[in-house]
């Protein structure tokens, strides 16, 4: 018996109307997958740190957020060979075509044709998939999550053990796979090297996982809410700093305490003076520093000259450097063989209806990873 063909679906998913406002449970219509598309059940999604910058910014709306998700091919597109009905993903937001000139170069994540997506349309023909009373609702970073049935492009998926729980593996779709991917492919962190991490969330405290993996000696981390200071020991982090507590700029305290500079800095907070002082913290010769946050204010960054020309090295980093069709199996069964760890990262679960308090918790700095539940 040939496969019946995808319907329209109807489900539940948190519209946002506005910038900053509370997102509503709408009935959404979910439109069927287009060649090369995958419809999914999604499972499991957390909260990441984009997605409030996003909502709280004037960006498109109405919206649907959420981009960190593991969930189970509902249906296929036509030409999907890749998937089936049943199988489970995570989603990623940025794909891996495996034909372009990044994808082949075998020096880059960064797809040329399924990068990330900006305007909140799909990829292949640059409409959406969701509806509400036939007004369309626009996508966000080419997955929106923040629905019962998502549609994205089979380039933005990655197959997944069934075995693998897919609550916690979520966590791999963003923002713990950009940092420990910062530390491991990006910046190389060494064994026995000094780091300082500029930001203790949940992609800081990734960068201090991997680097205590890598046999760092001294993991310096910065940031001024005290609660995460006092959970990042948990995560490798060896020393914190507050930078309200400083009497002197923060990059002249690491200078003085590190003999003149941290081999290796990050900047996860997603602020460009933090990116300067970053690089004013690392040390002549051979310091690297790493960004990978995402300003929400202010995207032109400077720094002196001389910083550079004393043998600094700055180098951008987008979801760790991860192919993610590629690299990512992988990262989950290093998660399965208890080689990483992603539990820890997980402050809150929630059901589907209680995502404005992901919001709210995350607004306020008190949560690294809030997972949120869909019905089953």
């Amino acid at each position: 018996m040939a496969p019946s063909t995808p319907q329209v679906i109807t489900c539940k998913a948190a519209v946002a109307w506005g910038a900053g406002e509370p997102l509503v449970m709408e009935e959404v219509e979910v439109s069927p997958p287009q060649p090369m598309e995958i419809r999914i059940k999604v499972v499991s999604t957390s909260l990441c740190r984009s997605d409030l910058s996003a909502w709280e910014s004037h960006a498109i709306f109405p919206r649907i957020f959420g981009h960190e998700a593991s969930g189970i091919v509902e249906s296929v597109g036509l030409g999907v060979t890749e998937f089936k009905e049943g199988d489970h993903v995570l989603t990623v937001f940025i794909g891996e075509c495996m034909t372009c000139r990044q994808c082949t170069s075998g020096k880059s994540n960064i797809c040329q044709v399924l990068g990330l997506e900006r305007r909140g349309l799909m990829h292949s023909d640059q409409k959406t998939r969701f509806s509400v009373k036939g007004k369309p609702v626009y996508h966000y970073c080419a997955v929106s999550s923040f629905s019962e049935y998502t549609v994205i492009h089979s380039g933005c998926a990655v197959k997944v053990s069934p075995h693998a729980p897919l609550e916690k593996i979520c966590l791999l779709s963003c923002g713990v796979a950009a940092g420990l991917g910062a530390a491991w492919n990006v910046a190389d962190v060494s064994k026995g090297s000094t780091v300082v991490i500029f930001g203790l969330g949940t992609v800081g405290l990734s960068v201090a996982q991997a680097s205590k993996l890598r046999g760092a000696s001294r993991i310096i981390g910065v940031d001024n809410n005290p609660q995460k200071c006092e959970n990042a020991k948990a995560f490798g982090v060896t020393e914190v700093i507050d930078p309200n507590s400083c009497e002197e700029p923060v990059a002249q305290v690491i200078k003085r305490i590190t003999d003149g500079g941290a081999d290796f800095s990050f900047e996860c907070v997603g602020d460009t003076d933090m990116i300067t002082t970053a690089l004013q913290s690392c040390c002549d010769g051979w310091g690297l520093t790493v960004t990978l946050g995402v300003p929400k204010t202010k995207p032109e960054m400077s720094a002196h000259y001389g910083l550079l020309l004393m043998g600094r090295t700055l180098k951008g980093s987008l979801f760790g450097g991860w192919k993610p069709k590629s690299d990512l199996p992988s990262l989950v069964e290093k998660y399965v063989k208890k080689e990483i760890q992603i539990d820890d990262y997980i402050t809150h679960n929630l059901p589907f209806d209680d995502i404005n308090k992901a919001f709210n918790l995350m607004k306020e700095g008190k949560c690294l990873r809030c997972v949120i539940h869909m019905p089953r």
